[in-house]
């Protein structure tokens, strides 16, 4: 069998692997009853897709020309960003950490890496800047990684799936600003 990389380089991915895992734990609250884990709860599900579906259509059908042309842009990165990040998870079908919170993500998504919600709600935050107002731009920056965080306590992501997933929404988000 042909081995590009060789066995010391097994060894590595495996050892940071091992890594992620134990400091994803560390993060983890989806078994630790309280606020702390409601908080995160409700951070981790307001990155869903269908969430900025209904909200962004709802600013489209009420808001005035300059919200309905922002509502339009966050809509198309929306659908880029999961037309980029959807292939490479199932290339990579990297298992979600074990655990009961989050059935809908596991049944419907069962791969982990790279995160949508975290390259989602990055992507948003950079066309947000783009996009303004200043205060819109400034509660999406500091939304992206709660909700990016969020997604590894509540045990649906290890740190370095968001990591990942936040730097490639990064990425799209950058290249979409410029049309917007």
């Amino acid at each position: 069998m042909l081995r590009p990389f060789g066995a010391q380089h097994d060894n590595m991915i495996q050892s940071l692997l091992r890594a992620d895992a134990q400091l994803s734990a560390r993060l983890r609250l989806a078994e630790s009853p309280g606020p702390w884990r409601t908080l995160a709860a409700i951070l981790a599900h307001s990155g869903d897709s269908w969430f900025w579906g209904i909200g962004l259509l709802a600013v489209w059908w009420l808001g005035d020309a300059g919200w309905k042309h922002q509502a339009v842009w966050m809509f198309v990165g929306i659908v880029v960003t999961a037309a980029i990040v959807m292939p490479i998870k199932f290339l990579v079908r990297r298992a979600r950490p074990a655990g009961e919170w989050g059935a809908i993500y596991r049944s419907a998504d069962p791969h982990s890496f790279p995160s949508g919600h975290a390259a989602r709600m990055a992507m948003l935050a950079v066309l947000g800047i783009a996009l303004g107002p200043p205060w819109f731009a400034a509660l999406l920056l500091a939304w992206a990684p709660l909700v990016a965080l969020a997604r590894v306590a509540m045990g649906v992501h290890y740190l370095s799936d968001v990591v990942v997933g936040a730097g490639m929404g990064l990425i799209i988000g950058f290249i979409l600003a410029p049309f917007v």
